[in-house]
């Protein structure tokens, strides 16, 4: 899986959390038109309309959609299969199949643009607004109410993406790992992170499993995390106007900063070319690993890879020696229609139930997408005893998108914390981002 972007976090740059299983925290923007009374159900039909309201209302749909999702561990361990029993409770005449991306976030862009992205998918980070009508088609009004973030995936006044979950995003740590290292409360500050994961090492432990190989959280470690360090949501509009984004001593520089000291001290994983992350989870579970720097979805995950609950827990990232914290709070990956779908009223039908009703959100560590619900992940009350501000996710400018895309900046696939981490020179890799930046700033008339 991924994940996050709180999905949780281009996602959550603008938004704040989450990769995410991926992710996963998504610089999708929405038009300033777009408002809580959205023309998307015209363009969908009133029977789409009608079963995303009530389910009742049509039970006769029937066909085949394809979903296309980044959770093939849910594949492979039946969770999906729950939920389509479930479902077709509801449409027995229904058939949904799933198809998983082990690199999603690099492989959806191209299945988009191939015309290969099923009926249903999890829309894309980088993804610029102004693309959502060429490969999306708009969600009814009625799939919106009491829902987080409804107008986050919006384009001149329609919808086209509902969250999956709500993240926000921290360290998740094995506790009997912590006291094996004679770990007795958890880091408040940098230094006192630096310091515990140098005793978690001397005690042949793991501090964190970073999960280099595997792309996609590095983000976690920059683009997704920059907006909630920086304390401001809107903090990614800024740098539309400017031709140096990128810097060291900036929130991005930062957390660049702190993850280039965990690979040069050798405080995660010995293998940084390797995508382990199915393995990863089983590490962590057992406490042969102690962190990951991740979002409350993946908690689920630890626990089903052989975690007691109550031996997991969950803490703010402490970026600073400040002891206060600012954490993300956005939206994992939205689910969207395809355009090119020809089942578009079961596909409506199956997002709105998969979001709501089919357990996913609980499943997956999330707070519920609906926000008049309790999350029910135990590790959250351990969280919030920090008294972390929340930097909650807002729509930001699509010109940020489309400066990135001019660039060549592969921002949402975790590519480009990836080279910053491992760059011989960190401000020089800064400075040849900013080059490209301006250049493409210029080219576009910004």
């Amino acid at each position: 899986m991924k994940k996050s972007t709180l999905a949780i976090l281009s996602l959550l740059t603008a938004s704040a959390v989450l990769s995410a299983c991926g992710s996963n925290n998504n610089n999708n923007n929405a038009s300033p038109s777009a408002s809580a009374s959205s023309s998307a159900s015209a363009s969908a039909s009133a029977s789409a309309s009608a079963s995303a309201s009530s389910g009742e209302a049509n039970a006769d749909l029937s066909g085949k959609i394809l979903v296309l999702t980044h959770r093939t561990d849910y594949i492979s361990d039946g969770t999906f299969d729950k939920y389509v029993a479930k479902f077709k409770e509801k449409y027995p005449k229904a058939e949904i199949e799933f198809e998983g991306l082990t690199n999603y976030a690099t492989d959806i862009n191209t299945r988009l643009t191939t015309g290969e992205a099923g009926d249903v998918n999890m829309i894309p980070s980088a993804l610029a607004t102004s693309e959502f009508p060429k490969y999306y088609e708009p969600l009814p009004d009625s799939m919106f109410d009491n829902v987080y973030f409804a107008d986050y995936d919006a384009f001149e006044g329609k919808r086209y993406g509902i969250t999956s979950g709500v993240n926000t995003q921290g360290i998740v740590y094995n506790k009997k790992a912590f006291e094996k290292a004679g770990i007795t409360s958890t880091p408040k500050t940098l230094d006192e992170l630096y310091a515990d994961a140098q005793k978690l090492k001397d005690a042949g432990i793991v501090p964190l499993y970073m999960n280099f190989g595997a792309q996609w959280p590095m983000g976690n470690w920059g683009e997704n995390s920059y907006t909630y360090v920086a304390g401001d949501a809107k903090w990614t509009d800024t740098r539309i106007s400017t031709d140096t984004p990128f810097t060291v001593d900036g929130p991005w520089g930062q957390l660049i900063t702190i993850a280039r000291k965990f690979v040069e001290n050798k405080w995660v994983e010995s293998d940084l070319s390797t995508n382990n992350w199915e393995m990863s989870k089983g590490e962590v579970a057992s406490g042969k690993a102690a962190m990951y720097f991740l979002g409350n979805w993946v908690i689920p995950q630890v626990i089903g890879a052989g975690a007691a609950s109550e031996d997991i827990g969950f803490f703010p990232f402490p970026y600073d020696n400040s002891g206060k914290y600012n954490a993300p709070l956005g939206g994992d990956y939205f689910v969207g229609v395809s355009k090119d779908s020809k089942n578009k009223d079961l596909a409506i039908a199956w997002v709105n139930f998969f979001v709501k009703e089919s357990g996913y959100d609980t499943d997956s560590g999330f707070l519920p997408v609906d926000k008049t619900k309790t999350p029910e992940v135990p590790q959250l009350a351990e969280f919030n005893a920090a008294n972390p501000t929340y930097i909650e996710s807002v729509a930001v400018d699509p010109r940020y998108n489309e400066i990135a895309k001019k660039a060549e900046i592969a921002l949402g696939t975790g590519s480009v914390d990836q080279d910053l981490i491992v760059a011989k020179d960190l401000k020089k890799a800064f400075d040849d981002l900013n080059a490209k930046w301006a250049k493409a700033r210029k080219d576009l008339g910004y």
